[in-house]
């Protein structure tokens, strides 16, 4: 039995089955400071960590004794990680790809001829060196004002806003404001529709929560909710649960246009 922080197992961590955990890695998508904190409270420690099939998996790690809430960590021993002039994140080290196999002109197009993998990704760096992942670069949203957003970063705050969420879709490129689909989450729902007027009221009430602690721009001001689930490797969604952005927005264009009245 690995003790907690606190010197002994916490007994929720036992009757969860996690009291043998030593440390726990996540990483695919941000992880809600709320879950970290709450796994903190139990004594365990989550690290969150960044790097793509191309990188031979993890790039950047948050160690257990230096976790920093919202960011990915530093790179690993022998990693280089930096941000182009635009903001990209850059690897280079012995983890990244020799190149595709027989496609020359797509390996010289991910890794240039300094070495550097140019991922796609959008990232910052604190004041320490953590790296934070702001977006993939071709899924920002550039409002009709020119403010440039991250959907994944309203989604999530959906998301984290109720359990009744399932899946929040964050539209507002080229518009003059932001707006969202969202499907519910069948286990929270049970069983109820969309149109039950609870459930409508508790949606707005979750996105009214979520756009507290969104900026202005980025607020929610209109939102559809979708009455049917969504599945992996769906139309909307890829096998690893990925948004098929552009696939949902030609298939409810109606709801998303009904949206920007006038």
């Amino acid at each position: 039995m690995t003790p907690g922080r606190s010197g002994r197992c916490c007994p929720t961590r036992a009757r969860f089955g996690l009291d043998a955990v030593r440390v726990a890695i996540v990483g695919a998508a941000p992880c809600p400071p709320q879950v970290i904190a709450f796994c903190d409270a139990l004594g365990i420690s989550v690290c969150e960590v960044y790097g793509l099939s191309k990188t031979t998996g993890v790039a950047t790690v948050n160690r257990p004794d230096a976790i920093r809430v919202g960011t990915v960590g530093t790179a690993l021993p022998g990693v280089e990680v930096r941000l182009s002039d635009a903001g990209e994140v850059l690897v280079r080290g012995p983890v990244i790809m020799s190149g595709y196999r027989h496609l020359p002109d797509a390996t010289a197009e991910a890794i240039d001829s300094d070495g550097w993998l140019h991922t796609g990704d959008l990232g910052t760096f604190d004041d320490d060196g953590s790296l934070t992942i702001v977006d993939r670069i071709k899924e920002l949203i550039i409002s009709a004002a020119g403010k440039n957003m991250s959907p994944t970063n309203i989604e999530a705050t959906l998301k984290s806003a109720s359990p009744l969420i399932g899946v929040p879709v964050c539209i507002g490129d080229a518009r003059p404001y932001n707006t969202a689909l969202i499907t519910l989450d069948p286990v929270a729902a049970d069983g109820r529709a969309a149109d039950d007027p609870a459930v409508s009221s508790a949606v707005q009430s979750a996105v009214d929560a979520a756009n507290q602690q969104l900026s202005r721009v980025e607020q929610i001001k209109r939102f559809s909710v979708i009455d049917r689930e969504w599945h992996p490797d769906g139309d909307e969604l890829t096998p690893t649960s990925k948004l098929k952005r552009r696939a949902i927005a030609a298939k409810y264009a109606a709801q998303i246009e009904a949206m920007y009245p006038g």
